[in-house]
């Protein structure tokens, strides 16, 4: 099989399996789905990859192969297995400059010379449990991809048996069984390793190390023929695996439990003022309040920007799985979903059932400039939402869900993915990450401090000279203290 000239008669690729990929994605598929590759994609261990002229964005994908044995025509679940004769490495490689030219086909961006590189050797499936197996890629001898087929969200088997009823497949046929998180961008240079094992089957069969190295092309693509390569941020961070790896936006910590709670205890006016003494004048979200008297949220934005509608833009985005939907699938543990709606609080920006979807994502609140439809419910479900209040109407009557995880603006604030957000009964601030220490242990001194102050004017004391400590109330205050 790992012979460039003995091809398979199809490959068949599936395009999202891994629970660990489905998460990074931020989608769940319910059913498999499928791509064919071309039979003259297949290379041998120690080939190498072109990387075309004028393109930038190829990608490893580690997976496993299954290798048809006896032909299977509408096989049952419990059958299929028996019909795998061979199980070995693939690097399921890929072009993400064609993507969107291929529309889900991969027919241009999967199908190029040397884009399936199998083996080096096959391990019998009859001595192996379909789900005791394990693929492993290393780039440049790093440790990318490490997962088991006890992560996918389909087992292997149904993807014979699910494809068996379409078609027959046939003996020395080819499926590519999709990749675990990890996958990212390669460049000229790299050496891209994929193996496959059975660690806990008798004798710990392997696939052996699939050795790909990538080299540059020097032949560009002839634009009078078809289309040319072109990538967007969006397939970067897809290539990628995130927008922080794509250099679309700077690295950040997730929230130490004890800066968490730090923020938990400081308050938005005080936040503000501390931000306000280092220059920063726009970190205040205005016109929002929230929908739980007394609540209180601390996370990390991720951004949702919205556009003024137009139909034909609301048909080809707001429709299917649109950039609303996916980021609510998406949104973290502890994480704010910050909506950019241009203030415009005249049509709902999220209703009932996506609050719903954050409250179980764990997310810690959305703030939003737009409206809120099933206000009621929204809050009976206990999910912080600050916004402009209520409004009945559906979001096409204002806005077409754009993109996510970009820079926005919301209330005259700007908000990039990962600034830390912070909301109570004073209204929303936004707390640039560097910053974040500076300002909340700053924020808490002075609570400190004016809480002094408040027991000295409870007990009878002139504001004058107390607030603002003079030098005698301040030396006094130090005493205590």
């Amino acid at each position: 099989m790992t012979d460039p000239f003995a091809r398979p008669g199809k490959i068949i690729a599936i395009h999202l399996s891994y629970a660990s990929r489905a998460d990074q994605r931020g989608r769940r598929p319910a059913h498999p789905s499928y791509f064919f590759k071309a039979p003259s994609s297949v290379a041998a261990s120690g080939g190498v990859v072109e990387r075309p002229a004028g393109t930038e964005l190829l990608a490893f994908e580690g997976e496993i192969a299954l290798i048809i044995g006896d032909p299977a025509r509408r096989v049952s679940l419990e059958d299929a297995w028996s019909h795998v004769a061979s199980v070995t490495a693939a690097n399921d490689l890929g072009l993400y400059d064609l993507r969107a030219n291929d529309k889900g086909s991969n027919v241009r961006s999967k199908g190029g010379d040397g884009f399936t590189p199998l083996g080096p050797a096959l391990i019998d499936a009859r001595t192996v449990d379909p789900a005791g197996l394990r693929v492993r890629t290393w780039v440049n001898g790093e440790l990318r991809q490490d997962d088991t087929s006890a992560g996918l969200i389909f087992p292997l088997a149904q993807f014979v048996a699910d494809l068996s009823q379409h078609f027959t497949l046939e003996t020395g046929d080819v499926i590519l069984t999709g990749t675990p998180a990890g996958s990212s961008v390669i460049v000229p240079g790299d050496v891209v390793e994929v193996e496959v094992d059975a660690p806990d089957a008798p004798g710990a069969p392997t696939s052996g190390r699939l050795i790909t190295t990538v080299t540059q092309g020097d032949v560009p693509f002839d634009g009078s023929l078809g289309s040319v390569p072109s990538v967007d941020d969006l397939q970067r961070t897809e290539a990628w695996g995130s927008r922080e790896d794509a250099g679309l936006e700077p690295k950040t910590a997730l929230l130490s439990p004890d800066l968490r709670a730090k923020l938990e205890r400081a308050p938005t006016a005080g936040l503000s003022s501390q931000l306000r003494k280092r220059g920063q004048h726009s970190c205040f979200i205005d016109g929002v309040a929230a929908n739980i008297p007394g609540t209180k949220i601390v996370g990390t934005a991720r951004t949702l920007r919205f556009i003024p509608a137009r139909e034909d833009l609301f048909a080809r985005h707001g429709g299917g799985y649109n950039a609303q939907k996916r980021l609510f699938d998406a949104v973290g543990d502890g994480e704010v979903i910050v909506i950019e709606a241009r203030g415009d609080a005249t049509t709902g920006t999220l209703g009932d059932i996506l609050a719903l979807r954050a409250k179980t994502r764990g997310a810690a609140g959305v703030v939003t400039d737009g409206g809120v439809r099933d206000f009621d419910e929204v809050t009976r479900i206990g999910l912080p939402v600050f916004s402009h209040g209520p409004h009945p109407s559906v979001l096409g009557r204002k806005h077409v869900p754009w993109e996510l995880d970009v820079t926005i603006g919301c209330g005259g604030a700007a908000v990039q993915p990962g600034d830390i957000i912070v909301g109570d009964g004073d209204g929303v601030v936004v707390v640039p990450p560097h910053l974040a220490e500076e300002v909340v242990d700053a924020t808490l001194a002075q609570e400190e401090e004016d809480t002094w102050i408040a027991a000295q004017v409870e007990a009878g004391h002139p504001v004058d000279g107390l607030f603002p400590m003079n030098a005698q109330w301040r030396a006094k205050y130090e005493a205590e203290r």
